[in-house]
C-alpha cells in the first residue's frame, strides 16, 4: 500500500498527515503537530524560518517511525510570503504579512502602477501585504541588491530538503504579479516596478517533481521519498480536497476565511475590482474569491478574554448572549491591533461587555461578512447558488454555521475535515497514478 505524505503549514501550526487509499477514499493519519506564529524582532513581524525548517525535518523523521515505507510528500502553506536569496544564502529577516511596512510604500507602487492597472492585468485583490508591496519596499530598503532569487515559503522549505528551486502556480497568484491571461509573472508589472526579472523565472504547476531528499535529510529523517509540488497555497490545497460535486461556493475557515468559488476563467472586471474579489490558481480552474478576517478575530479575542476558557464553552458563551451588535469584519483595524479588545470596542461603539458578547459580535459579523460576499460573487458570476461548503476547523462551529446558513439563505454543508491536507494528498496520488 503506497503511503503519501501532506505537511501543511499555517499560520499558528503545523501537521504532517501521512495519507493512503482504501476502499476508494483517501485515509489519513496525523503523525506530527508543532505550534507556529509570528515573532517580534527589531520592530517587525518576521517567521523563524530555521524553526519551521527544523519541525518540517522532525515531522518527517516522525512520519518514517510511523510508516517506514513512504512514496512522496508535499508541502502548503500560507501565501504571500517569501524568502530572498543570494545564491543560496537568506536574506533575513523573513517578514511575516501583518507587518506593517508596507504601509507607507503602497501609494508609491499605485503611481507607478495605478491599481486599476494592476487588477486589469493580475486579476489579484487588495490586501497590505500582498507580495508586489512587499518586494516594493524591499526595494526602497536596498534588500535586492544582489539578490538572485525568491521563493514563497513552502517553496523555500522544499528548496531546504531537496536542492531544487521551483516556483509554483497557485501561490505565485497570491502575489500580485502573476498575469490572469497567461498565468505566468507579469514582466510588465516588474519592470515597471523596477524589480528584478530574476525573481519572476517560469511558473510550474501542481504535480510537478522536485526530486528526492539530500542525503543528508534522507539520513537524518531515516528514510528517503519523492518531493512534489501539490497546489502550495494552502486554499489551493483546500479547494482540491472538497468532496464537492459542480461547482459550489465554498469557505476555507481557519486563521482567514477564503470564500469563492470555481470558475473556468478570471473575472476582472470593474464589479469584482470594487467588491475585491481575487482570481486565483486553482488546479486546471480559477478561484474566485476573497479573504474574509476570519477565526483571527475570534482567536485574539480568546487570547485577550479568556485564554484558559475552551472554543465549546466560547461557543456557548456566545449563544447565551444577547448582543446584536455587528462590525466590518475586514475593517483594517482588525488586521493586527494591539488589542482586539480595544479594536471591538471602538468599532461596535462600547456595545460588548461580557467575553459571550464579545464572541457573539465576531461570529454574526463574520456571518454577514460571509452575507455580502456570496451577494456579490452571485452578481459577478451570473449564477445562484443554494450551497454553501464549508471546510477546515471554522467547519466544526455549528453555532457559526447556523450563523452563516441564516444569514445567507444557503444550504451550508459543513465537512471538519482536513481539506488541505486532503488536495495536498489528492495531488501527489495523481502524479503516482502517471
Amino acid at each position: 500500500m503506497n503511503r503519501y505524505l501532506a505537511v501543511d503549514i499555517g499560520a499558528s501550526s503545523g501537521r504532517h498527515i501521512v495519507g493512503w487509499m482504501e476502499g476508494g477514499d483517501i485515509k489519513t493519519e496525523e503523525v506530527y503537530r508543532f505550534p507556529n506564529g509570528m515573532k517580534e524582532a527589531g520592530g517587525h513581524l518576521i517567521w523563524d524560518t530555521q524553526a519551521l525548517f527544523e519541525h518540517v525535518v522532525a515531522g518527517i523523521r516522525q512520519a518514517f517511525a510511523v510508516y517506514p515505507q513512504i512514496k512522496s510528500m508535499s508541502i502548503d502553506t500560507w501565501g504571500v510570503d517569501y524568502v530572498l536569496l543570494r545564491d543560496d544564502q537568506e536574506v533575513l529577516p523573513c517578514f511575516a504579512y501583518r507587518d506593517a511596512r508596507t504601509e507607507r510604500i503602497i501609494p508609491a507602487v499605485h503611481r507607478a502602477v495605478p491599481f486599476e492597472t494592476l487588477y486589469r492585468h493580475t486579476g489579484c485583490q487588495f490586501q497590505p501585504f500582498n507580495t508586489i508591496y512587499q518586494l516594493f519596499d524591499d526595494l526602497a530598503r536596498g534588500r535586492l541588491e544582489g539578490v538572485t532569487g525568491m521563493l514563497m515559503m513552502p517553496e523555500y522549505l522544499m528548496y531546504r530538503l531537496t536542492g531544487v528551486m521551483a516556483r509554483e502556480y497557485t501561490n505565485a497568484t497570491t502575489t500580485g504579479l502573476v498575469s490572469a491571461q497567461t498565468g505566468e509573472f507579469d514582466l510588465e508589472i516588474t519592470d515597471a516596478l523596477n524589480l528584478p526579472r530574476c525573481l519572476f523565472p517560469k511558473l510550474h504547476k501542481p504535480g510537478t517533481v522536485l526530486g528526492w531528499l539530500k542525503d543528508e535529510i534522507a539520513q537524518s529523517v531515516g528514510g528517503n521519498l519523492s518531493v512534489v509540488l501539490c497546489a502550495t497555497h494552502d486554499t489551493g490545497s483546500a479547494v482540491e480536497g472538497i468532496p464537492m460535486q459542480g461547482s459550489h461556493p465554498y469557505i476555507s475557515s481557519g486563521t482567514w476565511s477564503l470564500l469563492g468559488v470555481k470558475t473556468s476563467r478570471p473575472i476582472t472586471d470593474a464589479a469584482s475590482l470594487c467588491a475585491n474579489y481575487s482570481n486565483e490558481g486553482g488546479v486546471g480552474y480559477n478561484r474566485y474569491q476573497k479573504n474574509i478576517m476570519g477565526m483571527w478575530l475570534v482567536n485574539r479575542l480568546k487570547d485577550e478574554l479568556c485564554p484558559d476558557m475552551p472554543f465549546e464553552a466560547i461557543v456557548h458563551a456566545a449563544q447565551q448572549s444577547s448582543c446584536d451588535a455587528l462590525v466590518n469584519a475586514n475593517a483594517p483595524e482588525f488586521l493586527a491591533p494591539e488589542s482586539m479588545k480595544v479594536a471591538f470596542d471602538a468599532a461596535s461603539g462600547g456595545a460588548c461587555h461580557t467575553p459571550g458578547d464579545y464572541f457573539r459580535c465576531a461570529y454574526r459579523s463574520l456571518a454577514q461578512s460571509y452575507k455580502t460576499a456570496v451577494d456579490e460573487l452571485e452578481r459577478s458570476t451570473g449564477e445562484t447558488y443554494q450551497k454553501l461548503y464549508i471546510v477546515g476547523g471554522g467547519a466544526k462551529n455549528t453555532f457559526l454555521n447556523t450563523l452563516t446558513a441564516e444569514a445567507t439563505g444557503k444550504q451550508v454543508i459543513a465537512l471538519p475535515i482536513e481539506a488541505t491536507a486532503l488536495g495536498n494528498l489528492k495531488i501527489q496520488m495523481e502524479v503516482d497514478r502517471r
